[in-house]
C-alpha cells in the first residue's frame, strides 16, 4: 500500500512496518525546528468520519498512489473503519471550516521483536498542498515516535512520489529504490526532556487551535441561520405588501 504525492496512509504493521535493512543511518541526534508553525492535533475514534471524508474526497489518481490500485469508496472505508487509534496514532490539520484537510497515520510494529519501529503516511487535500503541511506532519509524527521509543521509522512510496520522498531525504532517512517503489528509513535520536516537553507543547496548541475553530464556526454557523430567517421573513412581508 504505497504512500502518494505529498499524501497517502502507511502500510499496515502486519504488513512488515518493522523491517530494518541493514546500515539504517544515524539521523541527526536533534532535529531542526521548523521556523513555520502549524497547529497540528491528535485524532481519534470521534474524528474517523471525517478522516473517510477527507480520503474519498482525493482524486483517482491520488486514491491510486494511496493504495496503490484504484481503491473504491468501499476500500476507502474498509481502511477508515479499520484504523486502530489504540495502537497508532493519527494526527490532523484542521481548516477554519473544520474540514481535515492532512492527515498523518504513524503506524506502530506489532511484531514483538520489532517493537521499536514504525511507519508513516501522510494525506494532504489537492487544494491544500504546496503549504508544507506533509513535512510539518512528519515532524510531528518522528518527534512523538521518539518519545515513544520508536528508533527506525519507515516510509514506503511509490517510486514517482517525488514529493513524499523529498520530506524524506530532508529529514535526513535514506532512500532505496526498488523498481516502482522505494522504502526510505529514518533513526531517530532518543527522547529528552526538551522533545517531550516540545511534543505536550505541540499538543496542547494543536488542541487550543481546534477549539479556537469550532467556536468560530459555531458563531458563523449561529450567524448565518439568523440572517436566513430574518431573509425569509422579509421576502414573507414582500409578499404580504407589507
Amino acid at each position: 500500500m504505497p504512500l502518494m504525492n505529498d499524501s497517502i496512509a502507511p502500510l499496515s504493521p502486519a504488513a512488515g512496518a518493522g523491517r530494518a535493512p541493514a546500515g539504517a543511518p544515524q539521523g541527526p541526534s536533534e532535529r531542526r525546528v521548523s521556523p513555520v508553525v502549524v497547529p497540528i492535533r491528535s485524532l481519534g475514534p470521534e474524528h474517523r468520519e471525517r478522516i473517510a471524508r477527507h480520503l474519498l474526497a482525493l482524486g483517482p489518481h491520488d486514491r491510486y498512489l494511496r493504495f496503490g490500485y484504484a481503491a473504491s469508496d468501499e476500500h476507502v472505508r474498509r481502511y477508515t473503519d479499520s484504523l486502530q487509534f489504540d495502537r497508532d496514532d493519527i494526527f490532523g490539520i484542521y481548516n477554519r471550516k473544520l474540514d481535515l484537510i492532512a492527515m498523518a497515520h504513524l503506524a506502530f510494529s506489532i511484531n514483538p521483536e520489532l517493537t521499536s519501529c514504525a511507519e508513516f503516511g501522510v494525506s494532504v487535500s489537492s487544494h491544500a498542498r504546496g503549504r508544507g503541511y506533509g513535512a510539518r506532519l512528519f515532524e510531528r509524527a518522528a518527534m512523538h515516535a521518539r518519545n515513544e521509543g520508536v528508533q527506525l521509522l519507515f516510509i514506503h512510496a511509490l517510486s514517482e512520489n517525488t514529493a513524499m520522498l523529498k520530506i524524506a531525504r530532508n529529514a535526513g532517512a535514506k532512500v532505496e529504490r526498488d523498481g516502482s517503489e522505494s522504502e526510505a528509513f529514518l533513526r531517530l535520536p532518543a527522547a529528552t526532556l526538551d522533545s517531550r516537553m516540545t511534543a505536550l507543547v505541540q499538543e496542547q496548541l494543536g488542541l487550543t487551535d481546534y477549539r479556537l475553530k469550532a467556536q468560530a464556526k459555531q458563531f458563523w454557523d449561529l450567524l448565518a441561520t439568523v440572517q436566513e430567517v430574518r431573509q425569509g421573513v422579509r421576502d414573507a412581508r414582500a409578499k404580504s405588501g407589507r
